[in-house]
């Protein structure tokens, strides 16, 4: 088990901490596996400064999408991806 610790905005941080957000969309240039701990502080993009909060969550699933050929580039081009998660 790795303890991984990344950024993320205000709003993000508050949406998970509130419980409405039970997912994290990140660049795959790191590698994670179920049962690390995902390390969330807190990031002001405005001060650029660290707020002083800070969260643990386990990482229960890992999807990378470079692998998925359900859609084809121009429908991605068009319309984006979105991660869905469940409650």
């Amino acid at each position: 088990m790795k303890r991984i610790e990344k950024k993320t905005t205000p709003e993000f941080f508050q949406d998970i901490f509130e419980g409405k957000k039970g997912f994290e969309v990140r660049l795959a240039d790191w590698e994670c596996q179920p049962g690390d701990v995902l390390v969330l502080k807190e990031w002001d993009p405005k001060t650029k400064e660290y707020t002083g909060r800070v969260m643990e969550k386990e990482i229960k699933y890992i999807l990378k999408t470079k692998d998925l050929n359900f859609f084809s580039e121009e429908e991605i081009k068009k319309h984006g991806l979105q991660v869905i998660g469940f409650k």
